[in-house]
This record gives C-alpha cells, structure tokens and sequence, in this order.
C-alpha cells in the first residue's frame, strides 16, 4: 500500500490541537499513524527539517513533484491586514500562510481542519477580529472561509472540520486513519463537515451527572456535584460530541472534572460573554437543550425539581457523597 503522506500546517493557534494528538494511545501517535500507511512530510513541532529542507518539501508539493494526500491545518488563517495574509508570514518563504494554504489545498486528497480555529475561526476570530481571522471554508457559522463554499478536495470532500478546543485526540487520530483507508465520504460528515462518529452525539450523553440533570438539581458552585446547566453556563446539552462516552486520557471530561462544557465544538462558541454563567430570561436557560420545544422544558423541569428525591438534592450543593443511595434492603415488592 503506498503511503498516506500528510503535511500538518500552523496558522493562528495556541498549539492545543497539536497537544491533544500526543495524548492518544498507550503506543503513541505517530506509531498509531504509521499503523495505518501515513507518512507525516512534516510538522511544524515535531519534524527535523527546517529552513530550506522545509522549503522545498512545500515547493515540490505546488510544483505537483510530490504527492499530498492529506492537507491538515491546525489554527486560523490570518487574512489581515486588508486581505493581504501578512499578519502571518511563513519563515524564509516572504509567503503569507493563506497563500501557502490557497497554493496546497487543490492538490491535497484531502483538506482537514484540526480545532475550531482552523474549522471556524474560533478564538483567533473572537471579538472584533482585527486580524480577520478564518477557518478554511467557514466563519463561524457562515459558509466560505479561506477556501469559498465550493471548494472541494481532489478526492471530492469538503473540508473535514475535526472541531474542538482542543479536539479529543481520538477524534484526530481516527478521522486521518478512515481518510487514509478511504472509508470517509461526504455522507459521513454533518452540516458543519464534522465527522458524525462523534458529531452525532451530544457531550450530554454519558455525563456522570446525568442523575442530577433528570432532576435540575443544580450545583451553585464550580465544586460541587450537581447539574452545571442550570447556574454555571454547561452547555453539554447543546453541543455535539461524545466526549462523555470516549474521555480524555482513560477516562476524563470536562464536566467529570468539575467544569461546564462551552461547547467548544460550535461554531461561535468563542463568542459567550460569561462561560461560567448561563444566560437566562425570565429565570429560564437561553440555551436551551436541541429539539425540546422551551414549553416542554419549563414543564418537565417543574415537574423534576418537584420529584427530586432528597439524596440528590443534598449531593447536589456538596463536593462529595452526603447522602448515599439506600442499600435496597426492605423494599417494597
């Protein structure tokens, strides 16, 4: 089988998505993406060549010399000042990063956005954006980006958008090995281009504290064991994947340790004033959870609160066990 050869970019990023690929497997990433037939060409912090090696390796590629199967950007592009891309020069080249990445795309078999920046902007695109900061083929939820609407790959899909801030490693891992095995295709991929093996899920699904969500018994503090949604901005409910169901380093989430999710999968996400406080109108959530009609909620969570047996209510302010669950015995049959 010849191999997968990828070439991973930088533009504006924190480095996160790159971090997050390191965590995955008990043998390692690289030897995890050997495994399935892909050579990585090069990568901004893990690759030997510099300088003029380096060059060459992205001129051999635009001269059509050198095979690019997989073209992965991690970070915005920086389209600024004026449209120009000179807020973000690649080194030795006298190139902005958008040139480079406008240049490479057409030839790749593949364009993947690694991280919300690369997929929507993201935080690079916050607030006013000076910089005018993009993801490669959306801004937020508006379809264009850096590539245009209709730009699609040599193997004919749009850009793959592995959101997140920063993506769960396996999310990377295992979008690059179906890519390089040719089993994704556009119909695996949801509105916003995001891989549906997690995309079809909520980041609600298997959260530790889904007892307390049944019964919006709310935590007041970041400490305590309750439902986030309701006090402190969670918005698992609103926000695809499954982040709950494959955790983080064996077992790790952000609402198992304590901390709302912010969806940081969504477009805009990045554009909530408070993280840590939900929105509300009239003492109701803004954000409400997908496909519930808000009548509904307000009656279910009347309903619940009503029903919420003292256990749970108890645990829920508390950061630890108060109240155990009874042991069953003598129970009525």
């Amino acid at each position: 089988m010849d191999p997968f050869n990828l070439l991973w970019l930088q533009g504006a990023s924190c480095g996160g998505c790159t971090m997050a690929a390191l965590d995955r497997g008990p043998h390692g990433w690289f030897t995890e993406l050997k495994s399935f037939g892909v050579h990585l060409l090069w990568h901004p912090s893990f690759s030997e060549a510099t300088g003029a090696e380096t060059i060459a390796i992205f001129e051999a590629i635009e001269a059509g010399q050198l095979p690019l199967d997989g073209l992965v950007l991690e970070g915005a592009v920086l389209r600024g000042p004026q449209g120009s891309g000179r807020f973000q020069m690649l080194s030795g080249t006298g190139r902005s990063m958008q040139d480079w990445v406008t240049r490479l795309a057409p030839h790749a078999g593949v364009v993947v956005a690694v991280g919300s920046c690369a997929a929507f902007g993201g935080v690079a695109a916050a607030g006013g954006n000076p910089t005018e900061a993009s993801g490669l083929q959306f801004l937020e939820t508006e379809r264009g980006g850096v590539l245009g609407a209709s730009f699609r790959s040599r193997g004919g899909l749009p850009v793959v958008n592995i959101a997140g801030c920063a993506p769960h490693p396996d999310w990377i891992s295992t979008t690059l090995a179906a890519l390089a095995l040719g089993e994704l295709n556009a119909d695996d991929l949801d509105a916003f281009a995001r891989p549906k093996f997690f995309a079809a899920h909520l980041a609600h699904h298997g959260c530790a504290r889904n007892e307390f969500y049944e019964f919006k018994a709310s935590a007041e503090q970041l400490a305590q064991r309750g439902c986030l949604m309701e006090h402190l901005g969670c918005k698992a409910t609103q926000a695809v994947g499954d982040c709950n169901q494959r955790g983080w380093n064996g077992g790790g989430s952000c609402t198992r340790g304590g901390y709302p999710c912010i969806a940081c999968t969504s477009p805009g996400f990045e554009a909530a004033h408070n993280l840590l406080e939900t929105a509300k109108v009239a003492g109701i959530p803004v954000g409400l959870p997908l496909d519930m009609p808000k009548a509904w909620f307000v009656a279910l969570a009347a309903l619940s609160k009503s029903a919420t047996p003292p256990r749970v209510r108890a645990n829920a302010t508390a950061d630890q066990v108060i109240v155990p669950p009874s042991s069953g015995a003598g129970r009525r049959k």
